[in-house]
This record gives C-alpha cells, sequence and structure tokens, in this order.
C-alpha cells in the first residue's frame, strides 16, 4: 500500500513574512502563534482559476477540522494590479475567505517554501516541520486522508491544541449590488416587468418599470449576492430580483421575496433570440460559475432551471488536458446528455448566429464550448485545454482562463483571455470551421498598459469584450482600471477611459438614456455599480510600459540538467501501472533553442535535459502527469476492478537564469516533499 506523502527528514517551516494579514482583526501571526495546529498555506494570487477552486475544494476540509486546522491564504501576486493592498482586500471579501490571508508581495514566502505555481500547497504539523508539498488542484481527497492521520499522531504526542483559530471576519460590503459580474441589456418585451405587465406609474418604480417596458432595462449578475437583478436604465431603481441571495444550487421559483432558486456566484448571461426562446422555454442562459453549470432563466415565469453540467469540476472528473504528438486535443460532442456532462467555471456566454448556438467561455478548463438550447447539445469548439497562448486550427490552439465574449457583424467571435492579457477571435467560416488568431497579447507573464501597435500594445487581465458600432471592439482591461479600444482596420490599440475600479464587464448601450450619442455601459466591479462611460471622439494614446510577472530566477549550468518530479500517491491510492507506466513529462521551452535536448513527451518523472550555453535565460515549461486508483490492492497487488481512479498534472513554467556555478538539477513536487 502507499504511504501518505510524509517527510522522510524533518524539515522545520519557514517564518511567514508579508507586507500585512488580513482576516485576523488587525493582528499579525507567525508560526509560533499557529503552534499545536495542523497548519495548510494556500500560495495563491486572485487572478487565477485553479486558485479559486482550490478555495471551494478546501471550504469543506476547513469546516470538517475548524478546530484543528487553520488554513492560511499566502497571497502571492502574478500581475502587478494583485500586489495592491486595497485589490486584494476586495478580493478576500469577494471569493468568501474564511481563513487570515497573507499579503506577500514581494513573493518572501512563496522563495522561502519554493514555490513554483499557483496554486501550491503545503501542509505544517502542529509542531512546526513541513509533512507535504502539494503543485495544483485536486489534492482535496488526499488532504482528507492526511489529516486525520495528523490529528491521530499529534493527539497521542499531547502536541495536538483544539479550539478556535484566528480567523476574524471583516466588515462587509452592503448596497444592492455587491461585486457584480456581467450585464444584459434587455430590449423593450423582453424584460421581465414588461412581460408581466406590473408596471404601476404612481410609484418610483412603478414609473421606471412604464420606461422600462418603452426603453428596455439592464439585467445583472450580482456576483457577490449570489443572485441577478434587473434594473432601470438610471442603474439604481430595481426593478426585479432572480435567486434567493443564498449561494447553493437549486432551480425553481428564481423571482422576488419568495425566491428558493440559488445561483453560485453568477457571471456571463445571454438573451436568447425570441425564436429560439420559445422552442427552449427560458429566456436568459446564465454561466454559474461556481456550480460548473450552465442556468436558463424564464422571464415570462420567473423560473430557473439547468441546462449542462452535472455540477462536478470538469479537471475533477475527467482529469487535465489531453492531446496528442501534433498538439491536438478532443474537438467535437460531448455526449446527447447536458446534464451529464461536467463543466468547469463557465465564465461568459454569447448568441452565435452563425453557430446558432450559445458560445461559452469555459475558464476552468482554457477552452470554447458551444451550447445548443434547442437540442441540447454540447461541444467543444476550441481550445485543446492547455493554458497558454497558440494561435491556429480551433482543435489545437491554447487560451487561458478566456472570461469575456462578443459577436461581430460578420459573425466572428472576440475573445477577452485574462490569463494572457490578449485579445483573440474566433474565425468562424460557413462551414463553422474555426481559427483562432491573435490581436493583442504575447504570453502567460506579459502584460502592462501600452497603447500602439496590436504586436506591442498591451493588457493586463481583461474580463470583458464588446464591439462598438463602428466594428472596433472594447476591451474591459480589468486589471487596468480602463477601456480600451481594438481597431481591427488599423490593427492599433487605444484608450477609452481610465481609473474605474476593476472593470468586468463593458456593453454598448442605445437606449439613447444619457443622450442622443451611444455610450457604453461598464460593469465597475469593485465599486459595486452600473455606470455609463462616453465614447470619445479622440481615443487617448497611453504607454505606461509592458511588463512581465517577476518570479524567481533558477540558476542552472549549461549542459546536462537532471530533471525529478517527485509523486507519491495518498494513503488508500496506488499508482495505476495496469497498462504501463502512468507517469508523463512533456517539456518545451522559451525561446526554443535553450533547449537542446530532452524535450518533448515520454513516460516517466526522471529526465536529463541539455540546456544550450548560447541562451543566457529563458522559461522551461513542464507538465508532469501521474494516475492513480483508489481502493485495497488485492492479494496479487493488483487494482481491484471498477476503482475510482484520479489524475494529478501540474505545469510549471520555471524561469532559469544560466551561471556557470549554477545547479545540475531540478526537483519538482507534483505531490511529494522539499
Amino acid at each position: 500500500m502507499s504511504e501518505t506523502v510524509r517527510t522522510h527528514a524533518r524539515v522545520r517551516a519557514s517564518e511567514l513574512v508579508g507586507r500585512n494579514w488580513l482576516n485576523t482583526g488587525g493582528k499579525s501571526l507567525d508560526l509560533e502563534a499557529l503552534r499545536g495546529k495542523i497548519v495548510l498555506l494556500d500560495f495563491w494570487t486572485f487572478c487565477c482559476i485553479n486558485c479559486l477552486h482550490v478555495l471551494d475544494e478546501l471550504r469543506p476540509l476547513e469546516q470538517q477540522y475548524s478546530d484543528v486546522l487553520v488554513t492560511v491564504g499566502v497571497h502571492s501576486p502574478k500581475f502587478e494590479h494583485e500586489a495592491d493592498p486595497v485589490a486584494l482586500a476586495a478580493a478576500v471579501e469577494r471569493y468568501e475567505i474564511h481563513h487570515p490571508v497573507l499579503d506577500d508581495p514581494e513573493l518572501d514566502t512563496w522563495k522561502a517554501y519554493t514555490a513554483r505555481a499557483w496554486p501550491t500547497l503545503v501542509v505544517i504539523d502542529p509542531e512546526g516541520y513541513i509533512v507535504a508539498h502539494l503543485s495544483g488542484e485536486g489534492h482535496a481527497d488526499g488532504l482528507a486522508v492526511l489529516i486525520p492521520e495528523l490529528i491521530a499522531e499529534h493527539e497521542a504526542k499531547g502536541t495536538l491544541h483544539r479550539g478556535s483559530g484566528p480567523y476574524v471576519a471583516p466588515e462587509a460590503t452592503s448596497g444592492t449590488l455587491r461585486f457584480p459580474g456581467k450585464a444584459l441589456f434587455l430590449p423593450p418585451g423582453r424584460g421581465s416587468t414588461a412581460l408581466a405587465g406590473t408596471a404601476d406609474g404612481g410609484t418610483p418604480a412603478g414609473a421606471a418599470a412604464s420606461v422600462a417596458a418603452e426603453k428596455g432595462s439592464w439585467l445583472v449578475t450580482d456576483t457577490g449576492h449570489h443572485r441577478l437583478v434587473e434594473l432601470a436604465t438610471d442603474f439604481e431603481t430595481v426593478l426585479a430580483t432572480f435567486g434567493s441571495g443564498t449561494k447553493g444550487y437549486t432551480d425553481g421559483p428564481a423571482a422576488g421575496d419568495t425566491a428558493s432558486a440559488q445561483f453560485n456566484e453568477p457571471q456571463g448571461l445571454v438573451l436568447l433570440p425570441e425564436d429560439v426562446a420559445a422552442k427552449a422555454g427560458y429566456d436568459v442562459v446564465i454561466a454559474d460559475s461556481v456550480n460548473h453549470r450552465l442556468r436558463g432563466l424564464s422571464l415570462t415565469d420567473g423560473k430557473a432551471s439547468t441546462l449542462a453540467g452535472n455540477g462536478i469540476q470538469r479537471l475533477l472528473e475527467t482529469g487535465p488536458a489531453r492531446v496528442d504528438e501534433e498538439g491536438a486535443g478532443f474537438s467535437g460532442s460531448l455526449g446527447t446528455d447536458p446534464l451529464d456532462v461536467a463543466l468547469s467555471s463557465p465564465w461568459d456566454v454569447v448568441w452565435s448566429r452563425k453557430l446558432n448556438a450559445v458560445v461559452v467561455a469555459m475558464a476552468g478548463t482554457h477552452q470554447i464550448f458551444s451550447f445548443d438550447p434547442v437540442s441540447g447539445a454540447v461541444s467543444i469548439i476550441a481550445g485543446n485545454g492547455l493554458e497558454g497562448l497558440l494561435d491556429g486550427p480551433a482543435h489545437e490552439s491554447w487560451f487561458a482562463q478566456s472570461s469575456g465574449l462578443a459577436e461581430d457583424a460578420d459573425g466572428n467571435i472576440w475573445v477577452a483571455d485574462s490569463e494572457t492579457s490578449a485579445l483573440r477571435k474566433l474565425n468562424i467560416a460557413d462551414d463553422a470551421s474555426i481559427t483562432v488568431e491573435s490581436a493583442v497579447g504575447k504570453g502567460l507573464f506579459d502584460f502592462g498598459f501600452r497603447d500602439g501597435p496590436g504586436a506591442e500594445a498591451r493588457l493586463q487581465h481583461p474580463l470583458g469584450v464588446t464591439v462598438l458600432p463602428d466594428g472596433s471592439v472594447a476591451i474591459a482591461d480589468t486589471y487596468n482600471g480602463a477601456v480600451r479600444r481594438y481597431d481591427p482596420a488599423s490593427g492599433t490599440v487605444s484608450t477609452l477611459a481610465r481609473g474605474l475600479a476593476e472593470p468586468s464587464d463593458v456593453i454598448v448601450d442605445h437606449t439613447e438614456s444619457a443622450g442622443s450619442e451611444p455610450l457604453l455601459v461598464v460593469v465597475e466591479a469593485n465599486k459595486h455599480q452600473l455606470v455609463y462611460v462616453p465614447i470619445p471622439k479622440e481615443a487617448q494614446q497611453v504607454d505606461e510600459g509592458a511588463s512581465q510577472t517577476q518570479r524567481p530566477k533558477s540558476p542552472v549550468a549549461a549542459g546536462a540538467l537532471d530533471l525529478t518530479v517527485r509523486f507519491a500517491a495518498p494513503t488508500g491510492q496506488k499508482l495505476d501501472d495496469r497498462w504501463g507506466d502512468p507517469t508523463q513529462l512533456k517539456i518545451s521551452s522559451t525561446p526554443p533553442e535553450l533547449l537542446v535536448a530532452g524535450g518533448g513527451t515520454s513516460v516517466g518523472l526522471l529526465r536529463t535535459l541539455e540546456l544550450s550555453p548560447d541562451v543566457p535565460e529563458g522559461v522551461l515549461h513542464i507538465t508532469a502527469r501521474a494516475a492513480a486508483c483508489d481502493g485495497p490492492e488485492t492479494e496479487d497487488g493488483e487494482i481491484p476492478d471498477h476503482a475510482a481512479c484520479h489524475l494529478y498534472q501540474q505545469d510549471w513554467g520555471i524561469p532559469v537564469v544560466l551561471q556557470a556555478d549554477g545547479d545540475t538539477e531540478l526537483v519538482l513536487d507534483l505531490r511529494g516533499m522539499d
């Protein structure tokens, strides 16, 4: 039987060093104050969808072991904006993090624990020693075995101290909206008030409803309140609410104070064409992100329903991306029953006239899906599931946490690809074949605030996109607090507006509510509001530079570099070697000339690389995979039939600098020890 990952030498945990602490009532913590508790360090950054998945994976463990387990979020930022303490405090509130968080903007604690990827988990025992070092998501089952082992061991030794932890809840933000995500215009006749015929012109709300019946209204995902809100064009008058406001998952009546339907951080939403809505039986498709489902909302009777998704985060059910030697991933239909399909953090949705389907930004798997409201068919239409920026045929392309979608006049789909700080485009041919191209963006770790030619321009984690009346594209450049404009005709980027608080969506408003000229409606998430923004006649030209995520560079020597990825299956699991070696490494480099030999995909977690002496620095891209299955071994040591199996995978981008006295070996932990 495989043992749980445990240290073979007692390694003392490093002290927790950073700028500030959150969720502690103003107190600073150190390891001495946490002695006697099992401490779980969660190295995260608030832009990272995998980190958000881990937050949800850990919640049941935190609740079950609240008297002995203390989770400490170590926030080690990727983007410049994430180093802003105000932005971090908002993110901690937004994602309802109920444990202490250490602000680590200089990556001091990150470096002390040799973290190399977001997310990374480190387990510290009640005596202050490291017992496990885990990369990626999907480790909840292993932790559910390890934590009781540590409890039993340290209760027997008398070193476990039960009692409440150091978490202190911050003061909650109040208001009609709380961290709104996306917005949708409801034309006259499509909004709930007009359909229900409830306008009462004798009251302020009734007067607004009368205006809504003439000019339309706005449906907003009130993400932090886990509901939808229909607003009048003044963005203040509430015409209707949908969802109980309690985080959860329930279908049924969604409208008003008696609503029982529940959502969990809803994000994107799209209004179906009237003929499609009549066939489907609902009007709006909602990306219910943390429930990993697409939901439907009927504005006629106010009922919510589930359209697609079984509620299981797709990476946990199907495993990480699998590609062939040419880099192509699976594309096409995912079966006949949409409720049996696993989704992963759907973030935005848009109607495609060419595909006659809803296009879905599946942020959690770095792919683009489609959903047919009439047949229920769910398909993968772009992205092989690998995270990064790669153009070309749809099934070979790479995306990185796509978060915003918009259709242009030609029926092509523009994509705000947040983790590559990129603007991408799905070119959809008449035969529905798709190719992917990038208008702005360079890679996973390149960002900035720079206007000019698209190849040189830089964004910072954009979440929203819309097409302007002249055919240019407006981008909610979220971490730059700006709305940017890309002109496909000239291939240039400019700036339309600045000084916004994490704009998460941008939409063109044609209602003439504030004048005769079209305006932009911006969802200003961190100010909990929608605002009108004029489209300026002359856009700004900004150049505040291009940046790269500054992670510590590992000094290595040119020539042979011995790579070891450590993995040990949790107690109760065994490596699945029934069909050969269940482990795999895939290795490449930037620039490609850095790697003379040792690249490519092959089995095993050990490999010798050869680094060129002519390339002074670069990045090694390493993907490790291991498969393990549940259940006690049979007498002959085999895994029993029908055992549940788990696929562990992590992608690393390791910055290296070549030095004569550099290291000749590199050790990474998939599920192992420092």
